[in-house]
C-alpha cells in the first residue's frame, strides 16, 4: 500500500531551537519527490528538521497489522536521518519509535520491518495497529540535511 503523504516541515523552533529548514517539492533523476533540506543546530538545546505526515485523516489511527514495515524510497547526502512512527499509544510529542537510515545518493528503496523501530522514551511496544504518524529527521549533531523522498509504503 503507498500513501500519497501531505508532508509537514518541523523544526526544533517549536522549542526554541534556532535550526533552519525547508521542504520543497522536486524532481531528481526523473523522480517526483519531496526534499527536506536545512542545517541542523544545538543551539538553544535544538537539534532537528524534519518531515512528517499523518497516516490517517483527523488523527486517527492507521491499522498496519496485515503489514510487515516500511517501505521507502529515498536519495540523499549520505547522512543517517532517523525514521520514526508515532502510535496513540504516545502521549508526550517526545516520545517515538525510531529507527536510523542512511540516506545515500542515488535512489535507492529500503524495506524496515516494524520490529526494526525501537521505543525512545516510553516503555510502550509498537503496535502497527494503532499508526498516526511518519517522519523522517535530521536529528542531534550539527550538519547540512539533504534528503529527499519519492514514495512511503507498507510491505
Amino acid at each position: 500500500m503507498e500513501f500519497t503523504p501531505d508532508w509537514e516541515y518541523v523544526a526544533d523552533t517549536v522549542m526554541g531551537g534556532v535550526s533552519t529548514g525547508q521542504i520543497t517539492q522536486t524532481q531528481i533523476d526523473g523522480r517526483d519527490a519531496t526534499r527536506l533540506t536545512g542545517t541542523v543546530s544545538l543551539e538553544n538545546n535544538g537539534g532537528f528538521v524534519q518531515m512528517a505526515f499523518d497516516l490517517a485523516p483527523r488523527g486517527k489511527t492507521f491499522d498496519a497489522s496485515a503489514h510487515t514495515g516500511v517501505e521507502i524510497t529515498l536519495s540523499g547526502n549520505n547522512e543517517t536521518y532517523d525514521l520514526r512512527l508515532r502510535t496513540d499509544q504516545l502521549e508526550r510529542p517526545w516520545q517515538s519509535f525510531r529507527t536510523e537510515v542512511t540516506a545515500a545518493s542515488g535512489w535507492r528503496t529500503l524495506r524496515i520491518p516494524f520490529t526494526a523501530f525501537e521505543p525512545h522514551r516510553t516503555d510502550a511496544t509498537l503496535d502497527p495497529a494503532r499508526l498516526r504518524r511518519f517522519g523522517v529527521l535530521a536529528i542531534g549533531r550539527v550538519f547540512q540535511a539533504d534528503i529527499a523522498v519519492a514514495g512511503v509504503r507498507l510491505y
